[in-house]
């Protein structure tokens, strides 16, 4: 059986967690998902996607996989945002962050946004996903690490950050916070939400969950869609 995952900075080591029969693609953008198929893809996890330079992955092509009874699977980023978006049609959703977002307590794609270097450099980070840096702030508060007004002021300063500028010398300065107090806090209490995530990804995928039957709905080939793709 063909698997394919398209991940990067969610989990720049991710072939250290999937068996050889698992072949790891970069960010989806669109048409990467409908390439997955072509090649004879029958599990499809997707984690993180391209956006902004790119044109992000394209819900159609994932009722495209999902009419085609392809499993497909979406967590951490652009893959928990889609799973959400496709739930009812099959599409299963993994891990904490996508299930912030179908309660509600999430509803800004913005959450998980962040700027990343070349995979020629292993997608490292270049700035900090709210998602994860609310878990922190949440894990600082819990062991008391730092007082409450400490915490509240680094929480909505992260909240407040552009995607962009968000590291945590930003944060840190936004909330008055000293940076070299927190460090040592950080080393300590540092939670990436979306690598946990894109880990119990990877681990359904090796259970056989199927797609839920949506028994309501049968894909509908736009012209759009039969030009590009049919």
């Amino acid at each position: 059986m063909m698997i394919v995952v398209f991940v990067g900075p969610s989990l720049p080591n991710a072939h250290e967690f999937v068996d050889a029969n698992v072949e790891v693609r970069p960010p989806a953008c669109q048409g990467d998902v409908m390439q997955a198929i072509a090649d004879g893809a029958l599990k499809i996890g997707l984690i993180d996607g391209q956006f902004e330079m790119a044109a992000p992955v394209w819900h159609k092509e994932l009722l495209f996989a999902l009419s085609k009874n392809i499993s497909v699977f979406g967590a951490a980023s652009m893959g928990a945002l889609r799973a959400v978006e496709c739930a009812a049609y099959g599409m299963i959703g993994i891990g904490k962050i996508f299930e912030d977002y179908v309660s509600g307590i999430r509803v800004d794609d913005a959450d998980v946004a962040l700027t990343y270097g070349p995979a020629e450099l292993g997608y490292p980070p270049l700035s900090i996903p709210l998602v994860n840096a609310q878990a922190t702030i949440a894990k600082i508060s819990n062991l008391g690490l730092l007082n409450q007004p400490c915490c509240e002021k680094l929480a909505y300063a992260a909240q407040t950050l552009f995607f962009k500028r968000r590291t945590w010398k930003t944060i840190a300065q936004l909330a008055g916070v000293d940076v070299e107090t927190l460090k040592p806090v950080l080393d300590l209490c540092w939670v990436d939400r979306k690598k946990l995530d894109a880990i119990a990804l990877l681990q359904a995928m090796e259970q056989n969950l199927q797609p839920v039957k949506a028994e309501d709905w049968q894909f509908n080939a736009t012209t759009l869609f039969r030009k590009m793709y049919l």
